[in-house]
This record gives structure tokens, sequence and C-alpha cells, in this order.
């Protein structure tokens, strides 16, 4: 599957992730400085929740009316000379793509940061036909200088590398001689990048929201990137997931304020652009040529399913961002582009449960996730449904798994049963136990005990307690 990163399975991603302290370090740090800024940030705003209701409400309504709004932005993009392009998979993505760059004789495309664009794989194609494609957001530039490590985080894709790690990066690939620090790096880049804006054939940028009643596309970024790529090359390409658009100028207002304070804790960040089209006679700058590919690989068939408020995300991680999990595994652990509570979500729904059944089953259910989703996608319920799915709808579960909860449900379901089981369970245990704790527990329980203990079962139950108590005159 083109979104699928790292090595295939799942255990062995998980456990590299947890032998990495700096990576570790780095997101709890990067979590902590995170939750604080946007703590502030809605506290500053006020009536935070309210906020939250009207985004959930203007992204219910856009996805119920997403045929709708996707028409109107179709028809005001060609009005304005544009061109549209609806791509089911990514592959239908991608050669529409490679069929505008070959048009153009390109060579050189200039690239802003893009989750879609991760998703379908669309670099490594282009790189097929001969083009040198430039990520010009500076975490994506370092990835991709570092022999095309993959984003660990949706917001900020080098968050799991350090100043050091950076400066040996650029030193080993592009002869860089200076420190590791933080402003000699970014100025050493601004300036390699600025040659790659200058020289490029194309543009390509991904699409925080379209609005449909103008045919806009608004761009949300820190760095300005997004405004060389779209101003300097005469053709722009821009690819959206199709449920990434709002009806109006409102709208977007709304959503983007939610966006810039739950993503990073900013009132607004740096550069909110919005590009209408290809450059006009009046105008001084912009493309002479634009392109729209509207994707949906598997986002039609979320639309009148249970999994439906998954498609209101607006990408800005706040959910990554306070996740137990994701803290003490990192991103590459969840093997997609999209990590953290919505890619477990997000991720079979996309692909399939084959690729990542263990996803909904990396989240403690703490709720924090759902609190915090600016947009008020309930997202440990959407994992409690995927779990549902996998085990009674998917048969997805091992033979030993289910014939051990088989045997539970007998046990439960049996007052004589579950009587004995429970005076069985010291004696049955014993064999496992060291100091009262089962330190190597047997079968499905080996998977918890290799990594914690497990508290022995005790010869006096609750029920002999509570019958004791009673003698003694005890009250419930």
């Amino acid at each position: 599957m083109p979104m699928h990163i790292g090595e295939k399975d799942f255990k062995t991603r998980v456990t590299k992730g947890i032998r990495d302290d700096f990576m570790r370090g780095a997101v709890r740090s990067a979590q902590e400085r995170l939750q604080s800024k946007r703590a502030a940030a809605a506290e500053e705003l006020g009536d935070w929740e309210e906020w939250r209701t009207l985004g959930q409400q203007i992204r219910s309504h856009t996805i119920e009316h997403l045929d709708y709004y996707l028409n109107q932005l179709s028809e005001k993009v060609a009005e304005l000379g544009g061109h549209v392009y609806f791509a089911e998979t990514g592959e239908e993505a991608n050669n529409y793509i490679k069929e505008v760059v070959q048009k153009k004789d390109a060579k050189k495309i200039a690239k802003s940061k893009s989750m879609v664009t991760e998703e379908i794989s669309m670099n490594e194609a282009l790189e097929e036909v001969g083009c040198e494609v430039i990520e010009t957001d500076l975490g994506e530039y370092i990835l991709q200088i570092d022999d095309h490590d993959p984003p660990s985080h949706i917001v900020a894709p080098a968050l799991h590398k350090n100043k050091e790690q950076i400066r040996d990066v650029f030193k080993e690939k592009l002869n860089y001689l200076k420190t590791e620090k933080p402003e000699e790096l970014a100025l050493f880049a601004r300036e390699k990048l600025r040659e790659e804006f200058l020289s490029a054939d194309i543009g390509i940028t991904g699409c925080n929201f379209a609005v449909a009643e103008s045919g806009s596309i608004a761009l949300v970024t820190n760095e300005g990137n997004a405004r060389m790529v779209s101003a300097l090359p005469k053709t722009q390409i821009t690819v959206m997931g199709m449920e990434r658009i709002v009806p109006g100028w409102e709208e977007l207002d709304i959503v983007v304020s939610l966006l810039t304070r739950a993503a990073v804790g900013q009132k607004l960040t740096s550069y909110i652009t919005a590009l209408t089209g290809p450059r006009q006679i009046e105008e001084a700058d912009g493309p002479e040529e634009f392109h729209l590919v509207i994707v949906d690989n598997g986002r039609s068939k979320i639309l009148g399913t249970e999994f439906q408020e998954a498609l209101h995300c607006i990408r800005c991680a706040a959910c990554i961002n306070v996740c137990p999990v994701y803290r003490h595994v990192g991103g590459h652990a969840y093997g997609s582009i999209y990590p953290g509570p919505i890619g477990a979500v997000l991720s079979p729904l996309l692909s399939d449960y084959e690729e990542y059944k263990e996803l909904p089953y990396a989240s403690s259910l703490c709720g924090a996730c759902t609190e915090v989703c600016p947009v008020k996608i309930p997202l440990h319920e959407q994992l409690i449904m995927h779990r549902r799915k996998i085990v009674e709808e998917e048969k997805r579960t091992t033979l030993a798994e289910r014939v051990a909860m088989r045997g539970f449900e007998q046990i439960v379901h049996s007052a004589n049963l579950y009587r004995t089981a429970t005076k069985m369970a010291p004696f049955l245990t014993t064999p496992f136990a060291k100091n009262n704790r089962i330190t190597k527990g047997p079968g499905l329980l080996r998977n918890w005990t290799d990594i914690r203990d497990l508290p022995k079962p005790t010869n006096d139950r609750f029920r002999d307690w509570f019958n004791k108590r009673n003698k003694r005159g005890g009250t419930a």
C-alpha cells in the first residue's frame, strides 16, 4: 500500500520505537509544549467549547453535502480558467499529474508540504518519469535529504530528529560546514531552497481547505514556502483530499482559527494564503496554468458509514499531541503516514484491515484525543467500532484468541463455572508467579507479562471476603 511506511510487522515497529530513547524524549517534550500552548490559546479565545461545536457543525454539514460543494468548487475553478481532475485512486491522481508534467517537459518540481501527496506516493511516481521533486517545507526537506526518511508527525514531520542529527545530515549530503545552531541550519536551508524555487518548472501544493463558493485554495503555513511554490513556477498543481473543503469564507475563518490554535497554539499561523485560479490579466504574479487534482482514494467508501466523522478531520494533530501511546512508540510505529489516534482510525479505512488491523488496538481508550479534537470527532469511540468490526465482521482474530474468549464467555455466563474457576486460579497460576506477581504468563497472557507484571490471583476471593465480612456484622 502506498501510504505504508517502515517495517511490515507492527510489533517490530513498536519495539524499535520503544527502544529509541531520543525519539521518545523528543516526542514527550514536543507533546508537553504543544499541549500547554494549545490550552493557553483556547483559553484566551474564550468559549472554546462553543467554537468546537461550531467547527463540528461546519464539518458535518460540509461532509453531508460533499457532492454539492465539490461540484460548486469544480465549476468555479473552471470559470477562472483552471483545470479540475477527480481521481478515484492514488494511481489515477499520479497518472494525471505525470501527464501534466510530461506535456510541460518539466524536470524540476518544487513542492510544499502535503499529506495527501505522501498518501499516494506522488514523489516516487514523478521520480519514475525522470523528475526531481524538491520538498520545500523545512522539516520535509530534512527528511528528503536524509534518504527519504518518512514523516513521523502530521504537523512536525521531523519531530524525531534533533539539531545535531540535522547538522550531520546537511554535512554529509550538502557539504554543510557550520554548527548545529538552528538559525544557521535554517539560513543554510533557506539559501539552498531559494535556488530551487527560482529554477522549478512546476509547483505542487497540498490544500488545507478549498473554498467552494469562490474556487479558492487556502494554504496554512509557517515558512512561506507555499507562496513561493505557487507564485514563481508558471504551472501550479494543487492536490487535495476530497473532504478538505468548506462552503465559504466565513466557514474558512472559523476552521482556520480552530486549526492554528489546536495544532501549535497560535492565534494565527504566519501565512494564510488563498489562491484563486491561474493568474489573471490584472494580477502581477501567480501561475499561468492551474490544475486542481481532487483525490478520493477510499474516502467515498467512508461516507454514510459509522466512520463518516473521521472525514471531519482538519489535520491539526491535536489528538497526536495528547496520545500516551504515540508518546511511547512514536509516529513510525503506526506504519502509516497518518500516525496517532486519527491515523489509527483513518489508515484501516483508506487501506484495509489486513494492512492495519493492529492500529485500533494501539490506544489506551483514555479519550484524551476526543476531548482535544477541535471538531469533536469521537476518536476513541471509532477505535472501539474498529475493534468490533475486526472481531465480529472481519474475523481477523487468532484461533487462540477466539478459543480463549469463547472459554471466558462460557465461564462468566455460569455461576458454577465461575466459582470453580476463581477457586482454581491461584493454583493454576502458581508455576508462572514469583513474589505474588505473574512474570511469564502462558498463551495470550505472554503479550502482557512480557512488558509488565500481572498480580497473581489470591486464595481469598471477593465473595469469600464479603461473606466473612457479613458474618462479622460488617456493612456493605
